[in-house]
């Protein structure tokens, strides 16, 4: 018969066991690899590519749509693929194919090879990202009281990858400055990481396997219990799908363009490595920040609210250039973000039965995802207008704030 991690057979349990944080830490690293590095880190090399290369704004922002597009593909395969390979090994081949596709950014110095790396890699880490939640809200279901907190740790590791993307990419560009093309070197560092993170997660995937094995003697014995539920219908999710394509739209033209911003005021390569580890900090420390709010509601409000404070935190860059005032920005964008991703993954989890959280994650990666294409590429096209980057970021802040109106019409649906 199946037991809790904690190896206890009663109620709901408050505490977290050292296995059960060692499991939750360790598989947060698929978030690190799969948004942390795999699309984030990117931020940090488009302004030495689009320097080298000739780039327009709207190129650059390209890339990251491309990213997107091939993160859109991934959602649309994972549930067959969740269903020939399940969760673990799907998170395993992810991972390493998402280091080899970063691995390959840096061979290529024209633009549509380069577009299609970018997009292989956003198709690798969809996989990552919706096996790793998967498992994190399966994990969480054995302490449901601390659900909320397992579910931002997972979410809180692309903090770690940011933290490793600011250190690394900064130091291989000024270590290797007079190599030509230098960026392609930090491609490869990347590719390194994350090839070291996969290595990580072939351990916790192997721990959770054994542990499903051994639910599938419980499995067996709950034949004879009461039929389940009827479905419910993910279109009553609209309200809060429609907020979260616009968190989609809105959140990664910060993400890709803020770097960049940094640099045109003016900003060096000390202050930028500050401002992204601070970032990503704010990101790990998020899990315990949100944490309650997603387990105290059932409906949209944190979807809702965390919107609403994101638009807040993208627009203050594009209103001033103090540096107090960008930190704040930084902050309080990475101590928000993804918690927002979570907030959605507690939505399904408060509403959908356990066998249909897959098709709900995959539902909000999707429209996630969608939101993810049209973002850069808009951004990118106007800030090479009248108002640069900083229109740019007031366009991403007012998608954020109409995404937090929608959110906030979701109801709970049980």
């Amino acid at each position: 018969m199946s037991t809790p991690f904690d190896g206890s057979a009663g109620g709901p349990s408050t505490e977290l066991p050292g296995l059960a944080w060692r499991l939750a830490l360790v598989l947060s690293l698929g978030a690190a690899v799969s948004l942390g590095v795999t699309r984030f880190a990117y931020g940090l090399l488009l302004p030495p590519m689009r320097a080298d290369l000739g780039w327009s704004y709207t190129l650059a922002g390209a890339m990251n749509t491309f990213n997107a597009l091939g993160y859109l593909l991934g959602a649309l395969a994972t549930p067959w693929l969740m269903r020939r390979l399940g969760p673990e090994r799907l998170l395993l081949w992810g991972a390493a194919l998402a280091s080899g596709f970063m691995a390959g950014s840096g061979f290529f110095v024209d633009a549509a090879p380069l577009l299609a790396q970018r997009l292989l890699a956003g198709l690798a880490s969809a996989w990552v990202f919706i096996a790793g939640g998967l498992l994190a809200a399966r994990l969480g279901a054995h302490w449901p009281l601390r659900s909320g907190l397992l579910l931002g740790l997972y979410y809180g590791g692309t903090g770690w990858g940011i933290v490793a993307s600011a250190v690394t990419v900064p130091w291989v560009l000024q270590a290797l400055a007079d190599r030509p093309h230098a960026w392609a070197w930090a491609w490869w560092a990347l590719a390194g990481l994350c090839a070291l993170a996969t290595g990580a997660l072939a351990w916790v995937a192997g721990a959770l396997r054994r542990h499903d094995r051994g639910a599938s003697a419980s499995t067996a014995t709950a034949a004879s219990a009461p039929a389940a539920p009827a479905p419910v219908s993910l279109w009553r999710f609209t309200p809060a799908l429609a907020g979260y394509t616009l968190f989609g739209v809105g959140y990664i033209g910060y993400m890709t363009f803020v770097i960049a911003l940094l640099r045109d005021q003016g900003h060096g390569s000390g202050a930028v490595t500050f401002f992204y580890s601070l970032l990503g900090l704010a990101v790990v420390a998020s899990s315990r920040i949100w944490a309650g709010l997603l387990d105290r509601y059932k409906n949209g409000q944190p979807l809702a609210r965390l919107n609403a404070l994101l638009g807040l935190a993208t627009v203050l860059p594009a209103l001033t250039s103090a540096w107090p005032v960008l930190l704040a920005s930084g902050a309080l964008f990475g101590g928000v973000f993804l918690s927002v991703v979570a907030s959605t993954t507690a939505l399904v989890r408060h509403n959908l039965p356990p066998v249909r959280w897959a098709a709900g994650i995959s539902a909000f990666t999707t429209v996630f995802a969608a939101g993810q294409i049209v973002g850069p590429t808009v951004v990118g096209f106007i800030a090479d207008g009248p108002g640069g980057l900083a229109r740019g970021l007031v366009f991403s802040a007012v998608a954020l704030w109409l995404g937090a109106a929608l959110a906030w019409r979701q109801k709970a649906l049980v």
